[in-house]
């Protein structure tokens, strides 16, 4: 039995999961008659409420953030609300700067060493529209892109097609991403909080700003609405200001009548 209070109860479980795997894999092998894990209670994790920035410390990180070179990466997650294995498997020949819409077909493992095709799950291949700041910022990096391209030793450079990548064009590892998105949380002097919760932020403030929870979700790549129940917290004040809204235009025509 596993004791609480140790570990999280999500890491429990991801122990849990690695056991269990293995002592089945030896259980095919015969290499043991029983896989012992399978009859352990497993902690349930609990819903964590999402941490996200105010619209203020958005802005106060761009705006320490903007020479680095992985600032459209952070933009991406804010603008966007794409996964960061999206982000850093995103190409070029994905994105329609003319048109202002991105698309989800590749993404990179949370190792940083395979680009796969396809996003997470089904839902995940889609197309984002994005605003006309992030398509001015992203011509920037596509003229360093093809810059650097250039001025590189063929020998050295690898060609991916990244929007996101290193000088000689391979993937940016989400490790060093991490590592750079720390070093400039505490630089801005904001709330510290995960780069995934970049994009917990991009939902929170689409449905603070009345969009459609239905929108929301296929931006967002999700599977079902049900994931909209992690914003409940955003949800009260929607259905105030929907609430407010109906009854100007309910009553303001009873009136004009």
């Amino acid at each position: 039995m596993f004791e609480s209070g140790r570990l999280s109860d999500e890491n429990i479980q991801k122990v849990h999961t690695i056991i269990n795997d293995s002592l089945n894999k030896a259980v095919s092998w015969e290499m043991i008659p029983k896989n012992v894990a399978s009859v352990v209670d497993r902690p349930k994790a609990g819903k964590k409420e999402v941490e996200v920035w105010e619209l203020e410390e958005a802005h106060t990180f761009l705006k320490s953030s903007e020479k680095d070179r992985y600032y459209i990466a952070f933009l991406l997650a804010l603008t966007t609300g794409m996964r960061q294995g999206e982000i850093l498997g995103l190409r070029w020949k994905d994105v329609d700067l003319e048109k202002g819409v991105i698309s989800i077909t590749q993404t990179l493992s949370h190792d940083g060493k395979e680009l796969q095709i396809g996003a997470k799950t089904n839902s995940g291949n889609r197309t984002i529209a994005i605003d006309a700041e992030t398509v001015k910022e992203m011509r920037k990096v596509e003229k360093r892109y093809k810059a650097e391209k250039l001025k590189a030793d063929p020998g050295m450079y690898e060609d991916n097609g990244l929007v996101i990548s290193t000088i000689v064009g391979t993937p940016v590892t989400p490790r060093n991403l991490m590592r750079s998105f720390y070093r400039l949380t505490e630089k801005a002097q904001v709330k510290k909080i995960r780069f995934h919760d970049l994009r917990h932020t991009h939902a929170t403030m689409l449905l603070k700003a009345n969009v459609n929870p239905k929108v929301v979700v296929e931006r967002m790549g999700w599977s079902d609405m049900k994931m909209i129940d992690r914003y409940a917290h955003v949800l009260p004040n929607i259905q105030k200001e929907t609430a407010e809204t109906f009854g100007k235009v309910f009553f303001e025509n009873k009136e004009a009548k």
